[in-house]
């Protein structure tokens, strides 16, 4: 019997083969639990039209994907962050960060399309990969450059006056505010 695979068949074979199994396997497994269906003329001019289709989406969204690479790769972002007194940033560049300054730019990406390694935390270059498709990835430059802090400036002891504490006088009974 034939049959045509709609879904991956260990030991068997990938989506879209023409494969040819005994009858009671391909009649009482692969058929009922549709992982195949009879390799009839019609289903199998129905499946290669259904798969024309969905290689020309692909197609379609694989150079949308490319286009969207082309304008990323053609960026040169910045960004300034507060720097500590080694050289180290106070907190990390996030990728929601990235995908702001991306869109200030005109060009719209998920931020969880972003793929950094590990957190960016130092002053510097960086090639920022971006998975925009399984078989595209853009690479994007970002420049990290400090911002001295704002520290405030420690306060000098300035001499004040002295304040001039208030003596219960013993003697004198004490008010109690709510009475009364």
């Amino acid at each position: 019997m034939k049959v045509l695979l709609k879904e991956d068949v260990n030991k068997l074979g990938s989506v879209g083969d023409e494969v040819e199994v005994k009858d009671g396997y391909g009649r009482n497994f692969l058929i009922p639990t549709g992982k195949a269906l009879l390799a009839t003329p019609k289903n199998v001019k129905q499946f290669r039209h259904q798969k024309s289709i969905v290689e020309h989406k692909v197609r379609k969204l694989k150079g949308a994907a490319q286009d969207v690479a082309d304008q990323l790769a053609k960026l040169s972002l910045s960004i300034k962050k507060k720097v500590g007194e080694q050289g180290k940033l106070f907190g990390s560049v996030t990728s929601q960060e990235i995908a702001e300054l991306v869109s200030s730019q005109g060009v719209e990406i998920d931020r969880r399309k972003i793929q950094l390694g590990e957190p960016i935390k130092s002053l510097g270059e960086f090639k920022i990969p971006v998975k925009l498709h399984p078989q595209v990835t853009a690479e994007m430059t970002l420049t990290v450059t400090g911002v001295e802090s704002a520290e405030t400036p420690k306060e000098t002891s300035a001499p004040t006056e002295p304040v001039e504490e208030a003596v219960e006088n013993p003697e004198q009974p004490v008010e109690n505010e709510d009475e009364g």
